[in-house]
């Protein structure tokens, strides 16, 4: 089931963002992982467009939206490869009709997860604050309001 997020449940966004950050982020400091880990829990998470992904009563991924932009897609990796991150994805078609990310070079699970699902990177910069490249994808969705 996907449903909106509630403020309360903030603390286990953060474990999943965690896990899953670590895991596509190997070369990232973490000081830099760190700062995002905050960021996520007093900026973005509660400024964001966030739906959960619950499967059995628990919480096993997530999508926070900023307008047509990913801010941010994680799912536990125990629980990969098993469709959560494409339902999130499918489940924006009612709401865009594009879609953007963002997401750095050597992430060796978010950039092919992306590139399966049809986004194409439209932009590329090095983020000052890494000195790692950045890909802006876009893709875009056919829109089915529900």
């Amino acid at each position: 089931m996907i449903r909106k997020y509630t403020q309360e449940e903030i603390p286990t966004l953060l474990v999943i963002w965690e896990k899953a950050a670590k895991l596509a982020h190997p070369f990232l400091s973490d000081d830099f992982h760190e700062m995002v880990k905050n960021a996520m829990k007093d900026m973005y998470l509660p400024n964001s467009d966030t739906w959960i992904y619950v499967e059995s009563g628990i919480i096993v991924g997530f999508i926070s939206m900023l307008g047509n932009e990913i801010g941010g897609l994680f799912v536990d990796p125990k629980q990969h490869s098993k469709g959560i991150g494409t339902s999130l994805i499918n489940h924006m078609k009612q709401f865009h009709t594009e879609l953007e990310v963002e997401v750095f070079e050597r992430n060796k699970i978010g950039k092919p997860f992306y590139e399966k699902h049809g986004f194409k990177v439209i932009k590329e910069y090095v983020m000052k604050e890494t000195s790692q490249k950045v890909l802006r994808m876009k893709k875009t969705l056919s829109f089915q309001k529900l």
